[in-house]
């Protein structure tokens, strides 16, 4: 490569919670550039997770983090030529790549759900990955099927 890799940028913890998670979270589910409003639909969301998970022993975060935890995915599929025909190589996933693909997954998931407002949606997805369910869950389980069904391609590794 010619060009030299960009520096990584530093993320500053969110406010409330003081965590880096937290910011790059809200950071993908801002659009337009409003930061605050992003926040606020987090912080929402995370507090109707409370509500209804009551009677679990566990914090609205780490519940948000274990939901995040549910659907990482672990492998994923490249293509990749080989001798004019395309392969879908199975490659892990590198972890930095991890978090962005899921917290991508449970946005979009998040986004395409029934319901009034984006925090009750968020909520609703994140009780649901929360439970090894929905949508985000179902790519991620796609994407290890995917990757599963092509193993017999994992020696044309890039």
């Amino acid at each position: 490569m010619r060009k030299t890799k960009p520096k990584k940028r530093i993320l500053l913890p969110d406010p409330k919670y003081g965590d880096v998670l937290v910011t790059q979270f809200v950071n993908n589910l801002m659009l337009q550039g409003k930061k605050s409003i992003a926040f606020g639909i987090f912080y929402q969301a995370i507090e109707l997770v409370g509500e209804k998970m009551k009677d679990s022993d566990k914090a609205p975060l780490d519940i948000w983090k274990k939901a995040l935890e549910n659907i990482t995915p672990q492998v994923e599929v490249k293509s990749r030529r080989v001798g004019g025909a395309n392969f879908q190589v199975p490659t892990e996933v590198r972890a930095e790549r991890k978090t962005s693909l899921s917290i991508k997954n449970m946005v979009q998931y998040a986004r395409k759900r029934n319901g009034h407002s984006i925090a009750e949606k968020l909520a609703a997805e994140i009780l649901a990955a929360y439970n090894e369910e929905g949508g985000a869950f179902k790519r991620k389980e796609d994407m290890h099927k995917m990757a599963e069904a092509n193993k017999a391609f994992a020696h044309f590794k890039f």
